[in-house]
């Protein structure tokens, strides 16, 4: 069975690129344009991995991450925060939410991105 991965990501083209990039790597994908769409994806889906970006209308991702954590299925799950905040200027707040790592999306080419998540899956 393939790992299933929740892309939570405002910008369609980024969204789209991840997608398919991780489809064809074999993973199941599913994407959400915010955070609160995230959540409800994430509750059906019970992703292994969630690719969070941090600015996105309705619900940010700080503030989804937050609730996700309050969730007995999201304690633990792996969250990537995928970004284009430097990790100085994110919320002090991450630090606490327990997340696997944070990458900035113009570092980082979607081969890189796959890569990384594989290496958060086999922690």
């Amino acid at each position: 069975m393939s790992h299933k991965i929740a892309i939570i990501e405002d910008e369609p083209s980024i969204c789209e690129l991840y997608r398919i990039k991780l489809t064809r790597e074999g993973y199941q994908v599913g994407t959400a344009i915010n955070g609160k769409l995230g959540l409800e994806l994430i509750e059906k889906m019970r992703p292994a991995v969630v690719l969070l970006d941090l600015l996105m209308p309705e619900m940010s991702g700080e503030n989804m991450l937050k609730q996700l954590r309050g969730k007995p299925y999201g304690k633990t799950m792996k969250v990537i925060i995928l970004t284009n905040v430097s990790r100085q200027e994110a919320p002090a707040t991450l630090d606490n939410l327990d997340i696997s790592r944070y990458i900035i999306k113009a570092e980082y080419t979607p081969d890189q991105v796959s890569a990384l998540v594989k290496e958060v899956l086999a922690t």
